[in-house]
């Protein structure tokens, strides 16, 4: 892509009127966005409107923006843009990120919640957080305060990215301005607004969906009724998404949501395990596929691989708790490394976190 088509492109994004829809409408009909907005003008007059692009010097001054801010511009199209996200139907046509921005095409999941949130269903975010981490995948929030604060800072030192209502720049809540340092520094932060934009009601739930659209599945660790966490993972759902809900006390106003969830079908998590076994499957076979492929790269097994196919029995299954006693490492790369045996076809996984090892003879037929 062109950089006057990349300008053009955010042009047309910071049009009235051209949501994601028309955008993706405007390209397939004109061909190119700078076609896209010679023809905006007639399009509207005979709409009986007056809608016009917005002045090239208005771009310019967002561009040079976001340079000041160190931010960068993905642009739908850019080969570089999130794939899961270009995969939402219709995606965002434009992205301002700080930070690590090869975080947003990880694997990664969505771990959301309540502002006003426990002590307790904090903790279990924060790990839960850094267990997926350590698993390999990259953790999405919000930047919130309670649980999207406390999954953050779980995934930070493993990759975590925080999506915004507002532009770059724009802090909230101002508590966090510490968080938005380190996101900025370790993670990835990312808005649809231009930079310096002021959060408003409206643009949270294009936030939310931003979240939704990055994540293979969304994780509800506690969320009142009608919640922001709620509007999440249903929209996760609605992009074909996996919604995960972590039960709470009955008593709770904050475990209503997860509840509700639950009794909806969402997958119930105790801990990352159930999590990860939940990834849709096409993507769990590719993987497997190439891993099973490169067999050569695979042959020689690294010493953490080599410890944890050893605390398995070939005659009967092992729960997980009992494989991290065995081999002695800790919890998280025994987890990490387990799913990277299933991947590469020497390690099985049955129901309840059981294991087995899977016999090379098997893994050549």
């Amino acid at each position: 892509m062109t950089e006057q088509e990349r300008f053009d492109r955010l042009r047309l994004a910071r049009t009235d009127r051209v949501g994601p829809v028309a955008f993706r409408e405007l390209l397939r009909r004109y061909g190119s966005a700078g076609a896209a907005l010679e023809a905006i003008p007639e399009i509207s007059r005979r709409g009986g409107s007056a809608v016009r692009p917005p002045h090239e010097d208005d771009i310019r001054r967002e561009l040079d923006a976001g340079e000041a801010a160190g931010a960068r511009l993905l642009v739908l199209g850019d080969a570089d843009f999130p794939p899961q996200l270009a995969a939402v139907d219709p995606p965002p046509p434009v992205l301002w990120t700080l930070g690590d921005a090869a975080i947003l095409s990880r694997r990664c999941v969505g771990v959301v919640g309540a502002r006003i949130a426990s002590a307790g269903g904090q903790r279990f975010a924060r790990a839960l957080a850094s267990e997926l981490g350590q698993a390999g995948y990259a953790v999405i929030s919000g930047m919130a305060r309670g649980i999207d604060a406390a999954a953050h800072e779980g995934a930070l030192p493993h990759g975590t990215a925080a999506v915004l209502g507002g532009g770059i720049g724009d802090v909230y809540p101002p508590e966090n301005a510490g968080l938005y340092e380190r996101l900025a520094e370790e993670g990835c932060i990312v808005s649809e607004s231009p930079v310096g934009h002021r959060a408003q009601a409206r643009d949270f739930p294009r936030r939310n969906r931003i979240i939704s659209g990055l994540s293979l599945g969304v994780v509800v660790v506690e969320a009142a009724e009608r919640s922001g966490a709620l509007i999440t993972a249903a929209l996760a759902g609605d992009l074909g998404r996996e919604v995960f809900a972590i039960p709470g006390r009955l008593t709770s106003d904050t475990s209503r949501g997860p509840h509700g969830l639950l009794r909806d079908g969402a997958t119930l998590v105790r801990s990352w395990m159930d999590i990860v076994q939940e990834i849709p499957s096409p993507w769990r076979d590719a993987v497997r596929d190439a891993a099973v492929l490169d067999t050569p790269a695979r042959a020689a097994l690294s010493a953490e691989e080599s410890a944890v196919l050893g605390a398995l029995a070939a005659d009967e299954p092992r729960h997980i708790e009992d494989v991290i006693a065995r081999c002695g490492l800790p919890s998280g790369r025994v987890g990490a490394t387990l799913l990277a045996l299933e991947l590469g076809g020497h390690a099985r996984q049955l129901e309840g976190q059981r294991w087995l090892p899977v016999d090379a003879r098997a893994r050549r037929a």
